[in-house]
């Protein structure tokens, strides 16, 4: 599906140079001289190399069409992480560097996540927005920090460091997102 080149959004899966790229960056630039562009940070999905290309609202780029179909996270052995077809129950082991380093702490089991394919082939796995997760380390308020909005570094279960409100003690579950590992609420549960 041809996509006009403005309209790229971060994560997006293109076809560009006879390769499938993922969006990791992009930023809207709008230069005193000439034309607005989107300058967007690509990375290929086979080999990880990264390219930085520039997309004018007037150019059209082919949205890479995939299959998504969820899958449940089971285990992980070695390098290779292990997830179930809802459906048929069939199993399918990827290796790490497909998924991704910044996702790997994330996973729990029997996470549901979407298993995304191209032609067959996987490419990669989107985890949900939000994690719930415990609070193994924070560090003590500092007095007078509480009128201001300031937080206060903190270690998770799993390993991840996050910055949370001065409220948040260790043995609190909290939610966090999986994009960036940032704060978002304490955990209703």
């Amino acid at each position: 599906m041809k996509i006009n080149g403005n309209a790229i959004r971060t994560g997006m899966v293109i076809e560009h140079q006879g390769s499938l790229w993922r969006a990791v960056k992009t930023q809207h630039t709008q230069p005193g001289k000439g034309g607005a562009y989107l300058q967007v940070e690509l990375k290929d999905i086979r080999n990880g190399t990264k390219l930085n290309e520039r997309f004018r609202s007037s150019e059209t780029v082919e949205r890479a069409h995939l299959d998504q179909k969820e899958f449940q996270f089971l285990f992980s052995e070695g390098g290779m992480f292990t997830f179930m077809d809802l459906e048929t129950y069939d199993q399918i082991s990827i290796d790490r560097d497909l998924l991704g380093e910044d996702q790997v702490p994330f996973l729990q089991d029997n996470m549901t996540v979407i298993f995304e394919s191209h032609e067959g082939n996987p490419i990669g796995v989107q985890l949900p927005d939000q994690v719930s997760l415990k609070v193994t380390e924070a560090d003590a308020v500092v007095k007078g920090q509480t009128a201001s909005s300031s937080f206060k570094p903190a270690m998770l279960e799993n390993g991840v460091r996050c910055m949370v409100p001065p409220h948040i003690e260790a043995g609190t579950r909290i939610v966090v997102s999986t994009a960036d590992g940032s704060y978002v609420e304490r955990a209703k549960d």
